[in-house]
């Protein structure tokens, strides 16, 4: 798939490898000769003469060919004519090698003498000195450059690289910078420089007796035309560069991905560049299905930083794919791919009880001007129940309102949708439909244009339904963890879309879906399968009209890497040497090729040789190998292969030369073979094999270092040398990496560290398991588990014991099942204590350790010796039960019974069977043993006993039933025989409880059973009946009795009772103490839900609080604050309530009384709070309306009226006297008038008028005549306001029929209506009352009650208001009292309270 790009870096080391290692020695040298005198120059030349001379370096004999060699030659030589410049060439290059392997002795030799030269002072303490310094360099661009010195002090110094004062860091540009460290010859090397990389570098070497620096100046100059300003010592100016000249590695490739619907996720890959610019990245371009990318909302990409990345930030099904990333390069392009899977949102439900996935890949076809054809792909169905439909939804570009295009799901995978606006823009989405539900809406469709097009892609189809079924499905091996699926194309396409790949474990019933988008090709790669499980697999076709019939299913395959060559072994470590061999040690291959290494070859050459030999012919089993007939003194490289059954793998890169140099140091030789077990989130365990070479004395003991990923600086993990091969890290960072080394300790002291261990990650494998301690339930054996999460067919259960292999063991056994392992224990005791360990090899490293405690050894025998000695388990021991009817019930349960299960009872040491009197059974399916006593008297009392045997185990339970215990047995026995014959006839089933309603109506309820419409129902309360307005109805089961306005007066004891000729039953509640708090708290829990906010009302005493409930009652815990202070109830505060709210009035209110009131209801469990903030302008409004009202209050108190004396209707003969008196009051006294048919009466002969101590006023009529009859009236009033009382009198002849009394005026006219006239106002014409004036409605009354009264302001008359306004939260002037005009501040009689109505 990918291009075949060889990076420059792979070039440069295939073709320049031995010219490098040529003018690296060369360089060396000659730093060597500046830095020498004039006689160590000599001697270095008379050394490299003599070394010329040594058959051991000369030339090797290239042009000694044999005869097929020289033919061949020869036609080589007459087909191309530049045959013998190769080989010339050839020569030359040779000639350079063997120089350069001669100045390398040479130069080797003069160290070799200056470091051993004073062995004495050798060992004295001292400083870093530089003993070669660095020198400056200047080279070209895109070549090499290589800064060394030598460095000299005791203990050994650590040298660090800086560039301008930076530290030089190899990982922060991959093949950019090496730092080496071979011979005590430090060196830094620069491939292909760049003009950035002019700068001076240093060398700081340091110990703990002190530092030494060494510096030197690099210049990188550009060829040509920037050569002068190089010499002029300037940077030259770079010429731009395009981004595909640039040369670009991919290192760190994102692999196969997962995602679910609705989520995010990025594909990364890092890479080298070179020449790395910022203001020139490379040019990336990404595909999904080899379709370009662009970048949008749904994929947004980057590249720089060394990284090209796309990220997915609202993951749909229409993402799934083959993704690929392009980068164009100065030698062509280099690519990856990898597929990215989008699971479905409900992943994890149960999808067979949901509706869909969402359709995908929704476009339009057919644009035209009012018409449109939509297209989609249908969801995978695996196990949701099957499409009925779809619907289409519409949205008009840059609206929010999708709007449905069908009214009934439409079945195929296309729809035409109609109406649509000239010039609008349109997007299109998708929703399926089951029996389930409706899916999720898919990905709406790109942005649609209504117009007719001049060419417009039309969708094609003239074959109807679906295609057939594909034909055979092969899957064959691929990875660890995918299998490659492959399929015949249905017979009849039918314009298919793609195919949907199914898949399951063998023998599972359940199909998962392997894509979630249709996919094009007959070929699949199925990923993220468990390692060494075993799938089958079917395959669907899918086009416009939905799914095909599945094909048939695959064989059972088995998810194992596919075989192939192992890859090469790396890591190649010096372990031994005597002079006459060496011992090297290797690390595996990453990658085995699918199958087990059963053989490594190791293959030798001298270090300025190209020939290799081999050393083995036959196949070495172990990754050590020892080398014979060596040459001491010379410099030897190795190389390793691994094989395995599908070949020979290539060899491993070429080891650094070894110096073959006795070892005669008394420290140990390096430990090897780093590896890693039980790798987790926080902790892993680092084994290691001792090392081959344990100088002076034995090993004693290891001490362990780590460092993270990059870093050089190491941690001791162990404060002392621990004296086994293994260590157990913990407190690691989770998803951090690390590097360990060893180091072996004798008693002369600690030695050679070991090569530094591969990276490892603080991460556990997914699906990591642990292993299990446990107890055979059939045999009793104690054994160890552990179920691997991955296997593959070459895994083997590698079982160890405080990390050493247990082998073939007399106390062990091992058997594997598929991927679980058991270790079994013949006969354990306290030499197996330990930490048993479990490695399952082939693996990324599947293993699991349990430490074998003794306390969990003793559970385990005590577990055993039940499990092989058994007893019948009981989940419950012998008890006993009442039952109705005073039936006793002695049973107990056994965890599991058989069928032959046998028993017997003993009761008192004597055996009871079923009979007469008791029942015995059992029951196998519950486990239930029982006896039943039918008449429980005291003669059973005593010790009850059952013993069971059931195969081989045995059991028995007992229970002593004597005592206070066989008493309260006995109590309940003779209880429940009467409670049984009381349900003979009508009872209650539920006895009497109590209830609150919405309304806060107290019910008190209860259910009856076993009656007829005979029954009789009757309440009482302290042996009074009560008599409810609906009788209660017994048939229907259930009886209440409702207690409105509950208080304190409803306290006692109440009686239901239910008789008829069967018998008759009673049941009592007692409402007192708790029970009368249960239901005050109960009300007020209604009451606080239902509670308003406060209210402010002004009254003539002053401002009133208010809060509206459903019910309240001074019973309830009411709580009023000021200021979070209690409020007590007092003269200045007064705390009341009427049914409806709960108040707190302010008497006489001033500043004091200003602030935040609260009212809190307790329910017991609950506080319900409401509040006023009663200051600023609410309170100055409140205030002034209260003082409005106190005034009016007080001119009502005082205005005159008729006190009473007058009445409505006067019925008199003519010639008779007529005397109307009254009494009226007033302060100050009032003024009195008297009218007839609303003129004003004098006094005088015929009628006279009296007004006797401001109190008694009289009209007296003398000799009444008819002429007398009519309407008369009292006006009174002061300076406060006045009454206007009227009276009708009638007049008849002697001897005539007394007339009925009639009303002078209709009944709404002849109530009573106050009139106030102000003080100040002159005496009213004669008119009585103003004609504008409207009487005031009352309810009509009968004649003998009726009077009119009216009232007037203090001003203006005006009509009266029958109610007051309703009163806001925040008072406003005057709003909540009646106009000036009314008779007073109060409401009529008729109105519930003075208060305005709730909101």
């Amino acid at each position: 798939m990918a291009s075949k790009v060889i990076p420059w870096y792979k070039k440069k080391h295939v073709s320049q490898v031995k010219t490098d290692y040529a003018c690296q020695h060369t360089c060396v040298k000659k730093q060597a000769v500046r830095k020498s005198s004039s006689h160590s120059q000599i001697q270095v030349q008379a050394q490299a003469t003599q070394a010329m001379a040594e058959p051991a370096y000369t030339v090797p004999g290239l042009r000694d060919r044999s005869a097929e060699g020289t033919e061949e030659y020869q036609r080589v030589a007459t087909n191309f004519g530049r045959g013998l410049t190769v080989i010339q060439e050839e020569l030359h290059r040779m000639r350079m090698a063997t120089k350069a392997t001669v100045e390398s002795l040479a130069i080797n030799r003069e160290v070799k003498e200056k470091m051993y030269k004073k062995v004495v002072l050798e060992e004295v303490p001292r400083m870093p000195d530089f003993i070669v310094a660095l020198r400056p360099h200047t080279v070209w661009e895109k070549t090499p450059v290589k800064l060394f010195c030598t460095v000299l002090g005791t203990p050994r110094p650590i040298v660090k690289w800086y560039k301008g004062g930076a530290p030089v860091d190899p990982l922060s540009a991959p093949g950019k910078y090496k730092i080496e460290n071979k011979y005590g010859v430090h060196s830094l090397i620069i491939s292909r420089c760049a003009v950035s990389d002019t700068a001076e570098y240093s060398a700081v070497a340091t110990n703990s007796h002190g530092t030494a620096t060494s510096k030197a100046s690099v210049t990188v100059r550009k060829p040509s035309s920037t050569a002068v300003s190089c010499q002029l010592g300037l940077v030259p100016h770079l010429t731009e560069i395009h981004a595909s000249k640039l040369e670009v590695t991919l290192l760190d490739r994102f692999g196969v991905s997962f995602g679910v619907e609705g989520e995010s996720i990025s594909l990364v890959s890092t890479m080298v560049v070179v020449p790395d610019l910022p203001n020139v990245p490379p040019i990336a371009q990404w595909y999904r299905d080899d379709k370009l990318l662009k970048a949008g909302k749904l994929a947004e990409m980057s590249v720089g930083g060394s990284k090209a990345s796309l990220t997915l930030p609202h993951l749909a099904k229409d993402d799934e794919g083959l993704y690929t990333l392009r980068i164009f390069t100065k030698d062509g392009t280099t690519e990856h791919s990898a597929y990215l899977f989008v699971a479905d949102e409900r992943r994890g439900q149960d999808l067979a009880k949901g509706p869909p996935g969402a359709p995908m890949s929704v476009k339009a076809y057919d644009i035209n001007s009012d018409y449109v054809m939509v297209a989609w792909k249908p969801p995978n169905t695996v196990n949701e129940a099957a499409i009925s439909g779809y619907f289409v939804d519409q949205r008009e570009a840059g609206g929010d309102t999708w709007v449905q295009c069908n009214d009934a799901p439409v079945k195929v995978c296309k729809y035409p949708v109609h109406g649509l606006k000239v010039g609008h823009s349109y997007h299109f989405r998708v929703r399926a439909v089951n029996s389930a539900g409706i899916s999720r809406p898919s990905r709406k469709s790109d942005k649609v244009i209504a117009l007719d097009p001049a060419e417009s892609e039309r969708l094609q189809g003239t074959d109807e339904g679906v295609p057939s079924a594909p034909g055979q499905v092969v899957a064959s091996r691929n990875t660890k963890s995918s299998v490659f699926v492959q399929w015949e194309a249905p017979k009849l396409l039918k314009n298919l879309m793609g195919y949907y790949i199914d898949g399951r474990v063998a023998g599972s019933k359940e199909w998962f879906a392997c894509n979630n988008k249709p996919f094009k090709h007959t070929r699949f790669v199925v990923h993220g399968l468990i390692p060494g499980e075993t799938y089958t697999f079917r395959v669907q076709a899918v086009n416009l009209f939905g799914h095909s019939e599945e094909s048939q299913e695959s064989s059972p395959i088995a998810v194992v890497a596919a075989l192939a060559t192992p890859s090469p072994p790396f890591g190649i470590t010096l372990l031994s040497c005597d002079g006459a061999s060496m011992t090297v040690a290797w690390k595996k291959p990453k990658h085995t090729g699918g199958t087990k290494i059963n053989a490594y070859y190791v293959d030798r050459r001298n270090a300025d040789k190209l020939q290799w030999k081999e050393v083995n012919t036959s196949a070495i089993t172990e990754r050590v190998c020892t080398i014979d007939g060596l040459t001491a003194g010379n410099f030897y490289e190795f190389k390793v292969q691994a094989a395995n059954m599908a070949g020979v793998g290539i060899p491993s890169n070429p080891s650094n030369p070894m110096k073959c140099e006795a070892w005669t140091m008394e420290q140990p030789g390096p430990a090897y073979d780093l590896s890693f077990s039980e790798v987790r989130s926080h902790s892993l365990v680092l084994l290691w094999k001792a090392p081959v070479y344990a100088g002076a004395s034995s090993v004693t003991g290891y001490m362990v270092e780590m460092a993270k990923k990059g870093s050089t600086e190491f941690v001791s993990l162990t404060e002392e040398a621990v004296n086994h091969r293994y260590l157990q890290v913990k407190g690691l960072v989770e998803g951090e990496s690390y590097v360990f080394k060893v180091r072996a300790v004798n008693s002369n002291g600690v030695g050679k560290a070991s090569q530094v261990s591969e990276p490892v990650c603080a991460k556990a494998l997914a699906g990591t398991k642990e292993i299990e301690a446990g107890v055979d339930v059939e045999t009793g054996d104690i054994f160890l588990s552990l179920e691997a999460c991955e296997i593959s067919e070459t895994s083997k259960f590698v079982w160890s014991k405080n990390y050493k292999a247990i082998g073939d063991c007399p106390r062990v056994a091992v058997t594997n099942k598929g991927r679980t392992s058991r270790l079994t224990f013949t006969n354990p005791d306290k030499d197996d204590l330990g930490r048993y360990s479990m490695v399952v090899t082939d693996t990324d490293g599947v293993s699991g350790s349990h430490t074998l405690s003794e306390d969990a050894l003793n559970t385990m025998l005590e577990l055993s010796y039940a499990i092989r000695h058994p007893i019948v388990p009981l989940k419950h021991g012998l008890n006993y039960e009442v039952l109705e009817k005073g039936h006793v019930r002695f049973w107990l349960q056994a965890v599991k019974l058989s069928p032959s299960v046998s028993y017997r009872f003993i009761v008192n040491d004597k055996e009871v069977t079923s009979g007469e009197g008791h029942k015995i059974s059992h029951d196998v399916n519950t486990g239930i043993i029982q006896m039943t006593v039918e008449l429980f008297t005291r003669a059973n009392e005593g010790t009850y006993t059952v013993q069971i045997t059931d195969g081989k185990a045995k059991n028995q339970s007992s229970l002593v039933l004597v005592g206070d215990v066989f008493k309260v047995a006995l109590r309940e026995a003779e209880f429940q025989r009467k409670e049984h014959i009381r349900k003979q006839g009508p009872h209650f089933s539920e006895y009497l409880y109590f209830t609150v309603t919405e309304d806060c109506t107290v019910m008190l309820a209860c259910k009856v059973a076993n009656v007829k419409k005979e029954t009789s129902f009757h309440w009482y309360k302290e042996d009074d009946e009560l008599v409810p307005e609906t009788p209660p109805n017994v048939l229907s089961g259930a009886c209440a009795l409702a207690i409105p306005q509950f208080s304190r007066k409803d306290q006692g004891v109440f009686k239901a009772v239910l008789s008829d000729d069967r018998g008759k039953d009673t049941s009592a509640f007692d409402i007192s103490g708790q029970v009368f708090d249960d239901i005050i708290n109960a009300l007020a829990k209604n009451a606080g839900a239902s509670a308003s906010d406060l209210v402010l009302q002004c009254t003539p005493e002053g401002i009133r609080l208010q809060c509206y409930m459903n019910y309240y009652t001074e019973e309830m815990k009411t709580v009023w604050k000021h200021k979070e202070s209690k409020i007590a109830s007092s003269e200045k505060m007064r705390i009341g309530g009427t049914a409806e709210m709960a108040w707190m009035q302010i008497c006489d209110p001033s500043d004091k009384e200003k602030g935040h009131y609260s009212i809190e209801i307790c329910d017991g469990v609950k506080t319900h709070s409401r509040s006023f903030d009663l200051s600023g302008q609410a309170y100055t409004d409140a205030y002034e309306e209260y003082l409005r009202l106190k005034a009016a209050a007080f001119a009502e108190k005082n205005r005159g009226r008729v006190v009473g004396g007058l009445p409505d209707v006067v019925t008199i003969m003519e010639a008779k006297s007529l005397s109307l008196t009254c009494t009226v009051w007033g302060e100050p006294s009032p003024e009195v008038t008297w009218f007839k048919n609303e003129q004003e009466v004098n006094s005088n002969e015929h009628t006279r008028i009296t007004f006797e101590g401001g109190k008694f006023s009289s009209l007296v009529i003398n000799k009444v005549s008819p002429e007398d009859s009519g309407k008369y009236s009292i006006n009174v009033r002061n300076k406060y306001g006045g009454e206007f009382v009227e009276i009708t009198v009638s007049v008849y002849k002697h001897g005539d029929k007394i007339p009925e009394a009639k009303l002078g005026q209709p009944p709404a006219a002849a109530a009573k209506t106050p009139v106030a006239t102000p003080a100040s106002t002159p005496v009213p014409p004669k008119s009585p009352a103003p004609s504008h004036k409207a009487p005031t409605p009352t309810p009509p009354r009968s004649p003998a009650s009726i009077r009119s009264q009216a009232s007037t302001p203090a001003s203006t008359p005006g009509p009266k208001s029958p109610t007051p306004v309703p009163k806001s939260p925040t008072p406003t002037p005057k709003s909540p009292t009646p106009s000036r005009g009314v008779k007073s501040p109060t409401p009529p009689r008729f109105m519930k309270s003075p208060t305005p109505p709730r909101k």
